[in-house]
């Protein structure tokens, strides 16, 4: 009983430091100024530029939504069994984090009508860690193998993983490093992360799929095919920058677009399939 009351409180004081953190941020910000039609005067001045009043919109219901996932996560996490919980915790960071990075970069694009990098990777270089570690507090670690790579396990191998995938594609969207050799570079370490976690059709070198509960392989493939497959995404994203240079047809606002997209899709789906699973083994240990 005692353990159930900390738990419901652990969600309720983490849901209320979320609600008055995103206070605090909206009172310390002067508000933005407005055209006759409540947008950004560069929304306002007469160009019909829908690609701009879209990317715009997308800012704007990507913190949203990330915010509405953190408190969704954050509510469910006493309906699983314990040992899942974490993975709620973790899910509703993920989305946490981002709401606060998305509201940001919203506003920098309602104030100078600038798509900021900068924010977009100080999110990804502390979220994409932990969507890799979505797996060992998933499958348990039971599953989670001691094969090392390069001396590295699991974990090891997703961190440097996204170090690399996340630093190399700063450096080429920034212009500081030729843009194809940062696409390449940054597609290395999203290998490693796929050669540590696996793929829908196979185990990887950090999970072993033969020690996984039945009714959690499908959310850990699910997981997978986001990474294998969803974040795809990205680098087609990436080949949009002004900055990076490695196509002809560019513009920060489909470059934009298309992250928001994938943010949305790739980080409240991951978590909503692994809220799946922890419900699915939650009954199955209930009917035990």
């Amino acid at each position: 009983m005692k353990t159930e009351t900390f738990s419901k409180t652990t969600s309720l004081l983490l849901i209320a430091t979320m609600t008055l953190a995103f206070a605090g941020t909206v009172s310390a910000v002067a508000p933005y100024e407005k055209g006759s039609n409540g947008l950004p005067d560069f929304l306002s001045d007469g160009v019909d530029d829908t690609l701009q009043l879209v990317t715009f919109f997308l800012f704007f219901v990507g913190y949203i939504a990330m915010g509405a996932a953190f408190v969704f996560f954050m509510s469910e996490r006493n309906s699983v069994a314990p040992q899942y919980r974490t993975t709620m915790t973790i899910s509703a960071l993920i989305v946490g984090i981002a709401a606060f990075h998305y509201y940001y970069m919203r506003g920098v694009y309602a104030d100078y009508g600038e798509v900021s990098i900068e924010y977009r990777y100080m999110d990804w270089i502390i979220t994409v860690p932990l969507m890799a570690l979505k797996f060992p507090s998933l499958v348990g670690k039971d599953a989670i193998t001691d094969d090392k790579f390069l001396g590295l396990g699991f974990t090891g191998i997703c961190f440097t993983g996204a170090l690399i995938m996340i630093g190399f594609g700063y450096l080429g969207e920034s212009g500081a490093i030729d843009g194809m050799l940062g696409l390449i570079l940054g597609g290395v370490g999203w290998a490693m992360i796929i050669v540590a976690t696996g793929t829908p059709w196979s185990s990887g070198k950090g999970v072993d799929n033969s020690k996984i509960a039945p009714e959690l392989m499908w959310s850990t493939n699910a997981l997978r095919w986001f990474i294998v497959v969803g974040w795809v995404i990205y680098p087609i994203g990436y080949l949009f920058n002004p900055t990076a240079g490695v196509s002809d047809a560019v513009s920060a606002e489909v470059m934009a677009v298309l992250y928001n997209i994938a943010d949305v899709i790739n980080k409240i789906g991951f978590g909503i399939v692994a809220w799946m699973g922890a419900k699915k083994a939650t009954e199955a240990l209930a009917a035990e």
